[in-house]
């Protein structure tokens, strides 16, 4: 499997945010690692912790409730400076459906340079998403994942649906 995983920004302050959030990744990486260490497998625990923190992120953003339009869950935590961080394209936005696609991702770059690829890659991706399903579940949707770079194709594709539509 070949990721390819890189940004076409270079500007020295979205260059820096990056930074911020590899740091972010290496956290999560060393956490997992050490856990597996002494035995534990990180999908018993990983995901669900944080789910928690994404749960607690968007409880915060969520002002208005579960119904919140997903236009809401767009302006409130993917604008401004996150889309050049993430490079990313918004495809559609409604109340119900919120269609983005990630050029870049910074957390798969931070695990690279730890060496992590494959399906470790993909598991730390994973388990990094689930923040964005516990804001999703917030706002009252779900989250898609149908391409991630991690698993090497090129972008991530985050569709937040209403539920039952």
């Amino acid at each position: 499997m070949q990721v390819t995983n890189i940004p076409k920004n270079k500007n020295r302050l979205i260059k820096a945010i990056r930074g911020l959030f590899e740091h972010r990744a290496l956290w999560l990486y060393f956490l997992v690692d050490e856990a597996k260490k002494k035995g534990l497998d990180p999908k018993d625990y990983a995901g669900e912790a944080i789910k928690r923190c994404g749960l607690f992120q968007g409880k915060a953003h969520a002002i208005n409730g579960p119904g919140t339009s997903l236009k809401e869950l767009k302006k409130r935590l993917f604008a401004g400076v996150g889309q050049m961080i993430f490079e990313m394209k918004f495809l559609r936005c409604t109340d119900d459906n919120f269609d983005i696609d990630f050029h870049y991702c910074p957390l798969v770059a931070a695990w690279q340079k730890q060496g992590v690829e494959g399906q470790y890659l993909v598991d730390l991706c994973d388990f990094a998403m689930c923040g964005d399903r516990g804001m999703a579940e917030c706002f009252g949707c779900e989250l898609d994942l149908p391409k991630t770079i991690a698993k090497g194709d090129g972008i991530c594709e985050l569709r937040f649906r209403r539920k039952g539509r």
